[in-house]
């Protein structure tokens, strides 16, 4: 398995700072839209205006609408319910990357990818570090929470599956064409669940910095960060990716505690050194490994 080049190394960094941030931007949205409405909006801006600038992606029409469908119904619809008073978005941030065990897991199985030694203790690290937050869960996260968080992370492995079974495409235009299917889904849902006067409520009074959090979720999380990721993803294996994503609750932890004042105990710390020792197991010892063999053979 053919290890990240530092330059793709540097755009996936890129791309999980903006998503551990994005948990901070969410709980502020969310003071002032209803999660699905939110979600709308966000997938709203994603597709317009861009959608008339980007041809369709050549791609089935069931693999688009099923990633729209998992994306931004499945991930972000069930993440927002989460973070909206279910979970703190700290705690969010590390619960939702169980995807990259979804996500190796799922390629092993429907795409036989190997998971070598090293990438299973990187994994083992990882999932210690996940025990650890397990273990100090308190008053502020509920089980409803927690299951809504792994099944957002559960959609978002599933969306990772296809974006390889999409080849090697324009992922921007394929993130950008896929939110026309995330967007009646998600609005339809908050039309029956939040319902029309509180719809209407939420748009008349959001201020500006509601629709800055909302402009950010479409065009730096979604725009920047899901083509970005998707096209890593088209041209690595799956482990060679996603366990970068594991970095997104160092950066969400930090950011909670930051702006929003969210405890960062010693517990926090230690769960995040776990996560980033198997980030950097699975990362480096590749590199590590073959300039070893290169020594060793004198080339």
């Amino acid at each position: 398995m053919a290890p990240l080049s530092p330059a793709h190394f540097l755009l996936a960094l890129a791309v999980v700072a903006v998503w551990g941030t994005n948990f901070v931007v969410i709980k502020t949205a969310l003071h002032d839209l209803p999660p699905l409405l939110f979600a709308t909006l966000r997938f709203l801006l994603a597709l317009l205006p861009a959608a008339f600038f980007l041809p369709r992606p050549r791609v089935a029409l069931g693999n688009l609408a099923g990633y729209g469908l998992l994306i931004g119904a499945g991930q972000f619809g069930l993440l927002y319910i989460a973070v909206n008073g279910r979970i703190s978005p700290g705690l969010a941030s590390l619960v939702v990357q169980t995807q990259v065990f979804f996500t190796i897991g799922l390629a092993m199985w429907l795409a036989r990818e190997r998971l070598r030694a090293f990438q299973g203790v990187a994994v083992l690290l990882a999932a210690a570090g996940l025990g650890v937050v397990a273990l100090h869960t308190d008053a502020s996260t509920t089980w409803t929470g927690l299951l809504l968080v792994l099944g957002a992370a559960l959609s978002w492995s599933c969306g990772n599956i296809l974006t390889k079974r999409a080849g090697s495409i324009n992922m921007l235009s394929y993130v950008v064409w896929s939110s026309a299917f995330s967007v009646p889904v998600l609005f339809a849902l908050s039309l029956f669940t939040e319902g029309w006067d509180r719809i209407a409520t939420s748009v008349a009074h959001a201020g500006l910095g509601t629709w800055a959090a909302v402009a950010w979720q479409a065009w730096a999380n979604t725009l920047f960060g899901y083509a970005a990721w998707g096209w890593l993803l088209s041209r690595y294996q799956a482990a060679a990716v996603t366990p970068m994503a594991l970095l997104v609750p160092v950066f969400g932890m930090g950011a909670s505690a930051f702006w929003l004042s969210e405890p960062l105990p010693p517990w926090k710390i230690v769960a995040a050194a776990l996560v980033m020792a198997g980030l950097a197991l699975n990362v480096l010892w590749p590199r590590v490994r073959a300039r070893t063999q290169r020594i060793a053979t004198g080339s």
